[in-house]
C-alpha cells in the first residue's frame, strides 16, 4: 500500500494553484473537470510521479467547519519536507508569505508554520 494523492481543503481552488505553483513552487499535475469543480493536483518537480496533493473545494459544511476550526486552534493541515528550512523560510517571507511560527527547533526537528492564503496553516519541516 503506498500513498498516491492526499488533500487539502481550499477556499477558491485558482487562488490556490496560484498559491501553490508560483508561490511554493509545485507544478500542476492533473487539472480536469469534477462537476462543478475541477480534480485539480499539484506536485513536486523534485518527485514529479510522487505523491499528488489535491486542491480540494470546501464546499461541504463539514469541510469548511473542519477547516476553520483547524485553523483557529493553530494545526497545520498538513506538512511538506525541505532540505534547508532557514533558507526557504526567507524565500517565502521575501514573497511575502506570513508565518504563523518562525523555524523552531524541538528535538531531531526544525519546523515553521504559514498561512497558505487559502484557509489552511502549512507546516514545513527539516530534519537534523
Amino acid at each position: 500500500m503506498r500513498i498516491k494523492i492526499t488533500s487539502v481543503f481550499v477556499e477558491d481552488q485558482e487562488k490556490a494553484l496560484q498559491f501553490y505553483t508560483e508561490v511554493l513552487g509545485f507544478q500542476k499535475k492533473m487539472d480536469m473537470p469534477a462537476g462543478d469543480f475541477k480534480w485539480l493536483t499539484v506536485v513536486s518537480p523534485e518527485e514529479p510521479d510522487g505523491v499528488e496533493l489535491l486542491l480540494e473545494p470546501n464546499e461541504n459544511d463539514a469541510a469548511k467547519t473542519y477547516q476553520k476550526t483547524i485553523y483557529e486552534e493553530g494545526i497545520p493541515s498538513t506538512s511538506f519536507v525541505v532540505d534547508d528550512i532557514h533558507a526557504e523560510y526567507d524565500r517565502l517571507k521575501r514573497q511575502g508569505v506570513e508565518f504563523s511560527m518562525e523555524p523552531t527547533e524541538t528535538g531531531p526537528i526544525t519546523f515553521a508554520i504559514f498561512d497558505d492564503t487559502c484557509g489552511n496553516l502549512i507546516q514545513i519541516s527539516q530534519a537534523r
